[in-house]
């Protein structure tokens, strides 16, 4: 009964070293945490918009100015477009031609059009400023996965009405876009800034 008794705890010690054995030379695999792609960003450069529009700016060297594809575009309505991101900024423009009503319906759009991401938004936030041309702008800044992450209108309340909205049409949560959307946000704010409306 010793001896079996024996063989027994030397069997089970053999094995138990065995698998010390051969689990002690490799380390386990443990799947790495789901990443983005790195994504390389250029410096801001900027030229400026040459066109027959009634307004100009500075936009992005990294960008290509086209007319606006929508179904529903008005004239001198374009689209500034980064082939490296996928990312387009949809521009649109109205005369306001002194009309009080006409800027509040546009201003009421504006806002109407930024309010309908509000389902998927986490936040919506806006703000009031002045360019360095002496420009109003009404500028909103959304949160979440939505289409469009940052938008703004401008106008002199008198003549021109300008609006610009940010769009990704890529199906990808917002967090991995986020050094892009931040990019390009800084490249509208430069727009905005550089601003100015012409006599046609």
């Amino acid at each position: 009964m010793f001896f079996k008794r024996t063989k027994e705890i030397i069997l089970i010690t053999s094995i138990f070293s065995l698998l010390l054995f051969a689990c002690g030379g490799e380390q386990a695999y443990l799947p790495k945490p789901k990443g983005y792609h790195r994504i390389e960003l250029p410096e801001h450069s900027y030229v400026k918009l040459d066109s027959a529009l009634p307004y100009t700016f500075e936009y992005s060297k990294y960008a290509k100015v086209t007319p606006d594809s929508s179904f529903m575009t008005e004239p001198y309505w374009i689209e500034v477009f980064y082939p490296e991101f996928d990312a387009k900024l949809t521009i649109t423009y109205k005369s306001v031609n002194n009309n009080i009503d006409s800027l509040i319906q546009m201003s009421n759009d504006s806002h109407r059009l930024t309010t309908k991401h509000h389902v998927k938004a986490t936040s919506i936030e806006d703000y009031v400023t002045k360019t360095p041309k002496g420009i109003t702008a009404v500028v909103f800044e959304l949160e979440g996965d939505v289409p469009s992450q940052f938008q703004y209108y401008a106008t002199d309340s008198t003549e021109n009405f300008f609006r610009a909205a940010l769009y990704f049409p890529v199906a990808t949560k917002n967090d991995s876009l986020k050094p892009v959307i931040e990019y390009v946000k800084v490249d509208m704010m430069h727009m905005l800034n550089t601003l100015e409306w012409k006599k046609l």
